[in-house]
């Protein structure tokens, strides 16, 4: 099998084991389980919380200690085995602790790929910028298979999908260990201290007021990033209590037409060099915040009927526009305006502001708000206001960001870019 060959499963699996249970634990948690919207968005926190410390945790491992494949192997294999524990959890505080410890095993494995796979691929002789990317998308391919398989067998309301996801963890892991060696580089000197070592020297960037600024909107926004995720497939699954939907083609596969999002991804990814040289690094960023605006819009909107299976798709759709813009263009804005000697540790810290702190708080604080002011007493969820306050809360952010953040576009920071 060849490297690019081998890479390549390495990346459909990386993302199949995540795509198992990500979308559909929301049903899990809150139409199977019965469970709160605080308790269950407590759960869903801990895979931002896990994204604050162990990425830069396992960095230094890798870096000092360890072959990254062999780390990589290791995470993946105790991943699985906290999967394997999930359905024998029945109340939603210790499952707090159990999703918590899997995500302390995954979350760092996003970052440990793609460093085996650069490595390897520096080490064959190729060109990384040309056949990264192909790569990459691969990944985006597993998790949709991931999600129709998990629709298909029907396991979105039941304790399967984990099960679906700990077979291909504990699989990958062990393939993992028949990769080519990626030895610790020692890249970070010996005589480096603790700040330096967990990347926190960027944490002066918030003494420039701009940067600042831009951090703080990564961090609303990054609020935003999860809520479709976390609640998207409990909301389409939950019209089967309408008798006249309950055998409507989105709540059987729900799931599958969540994975447009998903497919719109890989396509609108293709679209930001254009956007990036004839709009400018803000617009781009406004097109994602008003597209968030959209996606929230649009479900709030949307119901089995046709037209409102329409909606839904739209919103799929848009939701490429409003994930990858955003992503994307932010984090070339960190890559133009900051110093090389802390670029890396700037990269990671607006990470840890979007899919850390933001989605921590996204994650949270939604679960209380819905719990308290969005469900009757009786137990029923009013999902039209539900989106429609997350679409306004977007707007408030993509008003604000418009007004207060100044950026010139220059048409040549931008014409090189690599996706």
């Amino acid at each position: 099998m060849s490297i690019k060959l081998r890479l390549t499963l390495m990346s459909f699996l990386q993302f199949f084991v995540w795509g198992a249970w990500l979308i559909t634990i929301g049903t899990y948690c809150l139409n199977a389980k019965g469970w709160t919207f605080p308790q269950f968005g407590a759960i869903f926190s801990t895979l931002a919380l896990a994204s604050l410390f162990m990425p830069a945790i396992t960095g230094i491992i890798a870096d000092k200690w360890m072959n990254a494949e062999k780390l990589y192997g290791i995470l993946h294999i105790l991943y699985g085995a906290v999967l394997f524990y999930v359905p024998a959890v029945d109340d939603p505080n210790t499952l707090y602790y159990v999703i918590f410890g899997a995500m302390i095993c995954y979350m760092p494995t996003i970052s440990l790929s793609n460093s085996i796979a650069y490595t390897i691929l520096k080490g064959g002789g190729f060109d990384v910028v040309k056949v990264f990317p192909p790569i990459r998308v691969w990944g985006t391919i597993g998790f949709i298979v991931a999600m129709w398989m998990t629709n298909l067998t029907g396991s979105k309301a039941n304790a399967n999908q984990f099960y679906i996801g700990a077979i291909a963890a504990v699989l990958l892991g062990l393939y993992s260990f028949s990769l080519p060696k990626c030895p610790p580089p020692k890249s970070i000197s010996k005589d480096a201290g603790i700040i330096e070592q967990l990347g926190l020297k960027a944490f002066k960037l918030f003494g420039n007021y701009k940067m600042a600024l831009f951090l703080l909107f990564s961090m609303m926004l990054g609020a935003a990033l999860q809520l479709t995720n976390m609640y998207g497939d409990s909301f389409l699954s939950g019209f089967e209590a309408v008798p006249a939907y309950k055998d409507s083609f989105v709540v059987k596969y729900s799931t599958i037409i969540l994975s447009i999002s998903q497919m719109s991804e890989t396509l609108f990814i293709l679209t930001i060099p254009f956007f990036l040289k004839r709009f400018g690094i803000k617009v781009v960023m406004l097109f994602a915040m008003f597209a968030w605006v959209l996606r929230f819009g649009l479900f709030g909107y949307g119901d089995p009927t046709a037209f409102g299976t329409g909606l839904i798709v739209l919103s799929c759709i848009v939701y490429g526009m409003a994930f990858d813009f955003f992503n994307i263009s932010g984090s070339l804005f960190v890559e133009t305006t900051t110093d090389h000697s802390i670029r890396s540790s700037a990269q990671g810290l607006f990470m840890m502001m979007t899919n850390g702190v933001g989605a921590w708080l996204g994650s949270t604080i939604s679960g209380y708000i819905i719990g308290k002011y969005f469900v009757a007493a009786d137990g029923t969820r009013d999902w039209h206001n539900i989106w429609l306050c997350f679409a306004a809360y977007a707007l408030v952010v993509a008003i604000l960001f418009g007004i207060l953040f100044k950026h010139k576009h220059d048409p040549n920071a931008v014409e090189n870019v690599q996706h």
